[in-house]
């Protein structure tokens, strides 16, 4: 069996990320390159980047685009609440649920309209980028930090788009082996939260 390069390369950014979420670890020194690394750090991180790409890959047309965007636009708007002290309710759940919830939408193949499915990554990514808000007053650089986290989520999200496509052309049972190792994540992340 051949091994795809874009499915390789998801299997090595799993295999380098941590487990356990990857929130408050302390960023005293941070700037933008522990910005750039961060979302490859931990599982919830990687997953969710990956699995809004492989979404919106599925969805098609205007989403391929949009989805990606709404939810990069709210990761900042998130980030920016954290860091005017405005408290977010369930953050570290909420991001378990992103990804049980995206994993269910690859896994089925759901289709929704463009602005609903904006706004469910969008309401995901306040949570995500929250989460990071709350970290930034402690980075050494957190303008170089914030700069280089939405870099790499960006870029997360092109993989999971190159993915999607590959995972859509090989068959169904790769969707579905894909949503579910995502959802199966957020439900331990869940469970352990």
């Amino acid at each position: 069996m051949r091994i795809r390069p874009t499915l390789l390369l998801a299997g090595l950014l799993t295999a380098v990320s941590t487990p356990a979420s990857a929130h408050l670890l302390g960023m005293h020194g941070a700037g933008f390159e522990a910005g750039v690394a961060h979302p490859f750090s931990g599982l919830d991180h990687l997953f969710a980047m990956l699995a809004v790409g492989i979404w919106a890959a599925q969805q098609g047309g205007r989403a391929l685009w949009a989805i990606p965007l709404a939810f990069v636009g709210t990761l900042v708007a998130g980030g920016l609440l954290a860091i005017n002290g405005i408290h977010l309710p369930l953050v570290e759940p909420g991001i378990a649920a992103s990804l049980l919830v995206l994993g269910l939408l690859i896994a089925t193949s759901a289709r929704l309209p463009v602005s609903a499915g904006a706004a469910l990554v969008g309401l995901f990514a306040l949570w995500h980028g929250h989460a990071h808000g709350t970290e930034l007053p402690e980075a050494a650089s957190p303008a170089g930090y914030a700069i280089g986290f939405v870099i790499a989520s960006v870029a997360l999200h092109g993989i999971g788009i190159l993915l999607g496509r590959r995972i859509h052309a090989a068959a169904l049972p790769w969707q579905k082996f894909a949503g579910g190792l995502i959802s199966a994540t957020g439900m331990w992340l869940l469970l352990a939260s």
